[in-house]
This record gives C-alpha cells, structure tokens and sequence, in this order.
C-alpha cells in the first residue's frame, strides 16, 4: 500500500493557497518541488516546464475538484510531491467540468516511472475517497492535513472506505 507520507512531508503541504488558475498553481508547485529536488542545474522553471507540457496532452484532474498533475524527470534519484489545498476552487478543464481545489503534484524520475504508474493509480484511487476529500477541504492548516494523511496511512487497507 503507497502511502501519502512516504511521498510528502510537512513542509510541501500548504493549505489555503490564493491561487486563480492552473498555471499560477504549478508555478507555485514548482516552487516547491524544485528546492526539495537538489539536482544540480534544476529550477522550478525547468519544473514549472515538464508540469505543463505533460498538462498539454490532457487534463490531470481526477475528478471530484481535484487534480494530480504529474511528469517525468529526466534526471535525479527520488519522487517529488506537493500537495496544495486551494482558498478558492479554479477551472482546471476537468472532465467532470468540476473545478479544482485539491492538488497533489508529483514528478517522477524517468528510471522510476515504470514503477510508479500502478502508485499513482492507487494515489488517484484513495483521492477520490469522499470522506478524504471533505477532511481535506476542511483542514484550517497544513499540519492539520499532514495528519489526516497519517491517519489514512496508519489505517488498516480493508478499513479504508475507497472505491474498488
């Protein structure tokens, strides 16, 4: 079972981020991503970058307000995530016309991609969980989101109320 914090910690967790469109959101997950990276010669404009061209073959949203944009890297060692809850929802041009206020930005080395699809499968998955959703939206910081992800990720898998 992959767990939410096996990827976050609390520092790439903010909650109550003024955002009003998709691209000021990855300008701001990239930020982040890019000083957890430290690869060398790797800025969150080169960040910003592969968020947004893997954004261009299609919609990253997941449905229900919430998105999961992801790319690949060419280079480093270890998967980043970040994971923002928006002030207000924007149009994320989601499938289900929903807009967006939930967003775990992950990238993925290239040499690890193949390991990570059925990951982010299962992430997607138990994002979708309603009652996650409500506790996320909900949470007044980020370290109140912090702990509903331990929470789920302390939680026995056949307790968990997920889609199957």
């Amino acid at each position: 079972m992959t767990k939410f914090t096996a990827l976050l910690t609390p520092e790439n967790i903010r909650q109550g981020v003024i955002c009003s469109s998709k691209k000021i959101a990855f300008e701001i997950a990239s930020d982040i991503l890019a000083k957890q990276a430290e690869i060398e010669g790797f800025d969150e404009i080169e960040c910003f970058e592969y968020l947004f061209n893997r954004e261009k073959l299609g919609s990253t949203a997941i449905g229900n307000g919430i998105a999961m944009p992801r790319a690949r890297l060419p280079k480093g060692e270890k998967v980043l995530a970040v994971f923002l809850q928006l002030s207000t929802p924007i149009d994320y041009e989601a499938a289900d016309k929903r807009e967006v206020d939930l967003i775990l930005a992950i990238i993925i080395p290239e040499q690890l991609c193949q390991t990570y699809t059925p990951i982010l499968v299962e992430l997607s998955e138990k994002l979708k969980d309603k009652t996650l959703d409500k506790q996320l939206r909900s949470a007044q910081s980020a370290e109140e989101i912090w702990q509903i992800f331990q929470q789920l990720d302390n939680k026995d898998p056949e307790d968990l109320d997920l889609p199957k």
